[in-house]
């Protein structure tokens, strides 16, 4: 597998240079193929887009790494170790050092933003009230929020709760950060406030960020390296000034956001008379 900037990287030094790679990775739900042969090496300290269009696995490769799922063939390493040899007490462990944004923040609406910050601390961590405070309040302050803590989910905008969810996926200081559609939903202020805080969290907290996201223009400009995914394999890898130079005519597609190309906008479907013809249910 070569890496963005064209350097071979072997199993021996995946857990130094890279921060995850996935080697050889065919994945299958119900029959359908999500990935075959899916290679991908994440550079320590990066930014990461992983991009394609809808339906091609991109969470699911959030859940591979975090080992939620297993792949059928291939490996998945975190950190030079193969998650899924990990038993329940070691995988556990290493969540611990990957923190998550979800796609629409999944706040605990019974919580107040101090309180839901706080709520993987208060899971895992046993630590002093006052340190709890003050780990809560300094997340809070990085995002912008600390005059925000004692609201409540429901009296958040989408930009805010977006941000109250990034400083509780920072607040046990991960070395990991993986986002899930971060700039669905936001207005262009609010996007750009979010994409600010990806980028610099990155490079101020020392950690490695996977963003996985369909919007190009976006993470155009602070991802360090992008992966785009179709087919279930990677079909292009590189800085976005390679993939928008991309020979690929889906890369092409994606990248300018085609309606017509090798990407159909029709699900795959029997011929279409004979179906309106055809008396049964559809299956």
């Amino acid at each position: 597998m070569n890496s963005p900037s064209g350097s071979a990287a072997g199993p021996a030094d995946a857990g130094k240079e890279h921060v995850v790679a996935l080697g050889g990775v065919d994945f299958a739900i119900d029959g359908k193929t999500v990935f075959r042969g899916l290679d991908i090496a994440i550079r320590r300290g990066s930014v990461t887009a992983i991009m394609g269009p809808s339906g091609t696995g991109k969470t699911t490769l959030l859940r591979l790494i975090t080992g939620q799922v297993q792949a059928d063939r291939g490996s998945v390493r975190v950190d030079g170790v193969d998650v899924a040899g990990l038993g329940r007490r070691e995988l556990y462990g290493l969540r611990r050092r990957m923190g998550m944004l979800f796609q629409n923040g999944a706040l605990l609406t019974d919580l107040d933003v101090f309180e839901n910050v706080a709520f993987p601390l208060r899971e895992h961590a046993r630590l002093p009230e006052r340190l709890v405070r003050a780990l809560v309040l300094t997340k809070l302050q990085a995002v912008g929020l600390r005059g925000a803590a004692g609201l409540m989910p429901q009296q958040l905008s989408g930009g805010m709760a977006r941000r109250v969810a990034l400083a509780r996926a920072i607040v046990m200081d991960p070395d990991i950060l993986l986002y899930d559609e971060p700039f669905a939903g936001l207005d262009p202020i609010s996007m750009g406030v979010v994409m600010r805080l990806i980028r610099s969290l990155n490079d101020a907290l020392g950690i490695s960020s996977i963003v996985v996201t369909h919007d190009v223009r976006e993470i155009s400009q602070i991802a360090d390296a992008s992966y785009i995914l179709s087919g279930g394999q990677v079909v292009a890898e590189g800085t976005p000034a390679d993939l928008r130079d991309h020979p690929s005519p889906v890369v092409k597609q994606f990248m300018e956001g085609l309606a017509d190309g090798p990407v159909s906008f029709h699900y795959p479907a029997p011929d279409c008379a004979t179906q309106l013809l055809d008396r049964g249910r559809p299956t």
